[in-house]
């Protein structure tokens, strides 16, 4: 039904190997493909178990990552990719990208027009969205 581009992670490193100077780097695109994925009946469930879950959830992805992105000293929302009113899990790593407050309101409006039929997300992008 669409698909959206949520983030884009570029990773880049600069170093040495075997002595010599080395450089790595790479991107990450993070989307979310609507399809038709049927709204699910336990989504109080889903959302009681995120917000019982989120502290310990940030705790243990910034032991990997770093620190939970903050702003100000409050933390970044945690959005869900793959949505939980349509099935996607509570606390899975691969499925909550930290973002900021303003941008988790802009992904929480368009979330309904991804799975609407003849939205804006059913049309092409650009072929390479972000250019450095």
């Amino acid at each position: 039904m669409g698909c959206m581009w949520l983030a884009d992670i570029k990773g880049d490193w600069q170093g040495r190997y075997l002595f010599l100077p080395a450089e790595a780097g790479g991107r990450l695109a993070i989307t979310h493909c609507c399809c038709d994925y049927p709204k699910v009946s336990d989504g109080k469930w889903r959302r009681d178990t995120w917000k019982n879950s989120r502290n310990a959830f940030r705790d243990e992805w910034g032991r990997e990552f770093g620190g939970w992105p903050s702003t100000g000293g409050a933390n970044w929302q945690g959005h869900h990719i793959f949505d939980l009113g349509h099935g996607g899990a509570p606390v899975a790593r691969d499925n909550v990208l930290p973002v900021p407050d303003d941008v988790h309101g802009v992904l929480n409006r368009e979330y309904p027009a991804c799975y609407a039929p003849g939205g804006q997300w059913l049309k092409p992008g650009p072929e390479r969205p972000y250019v450095d």
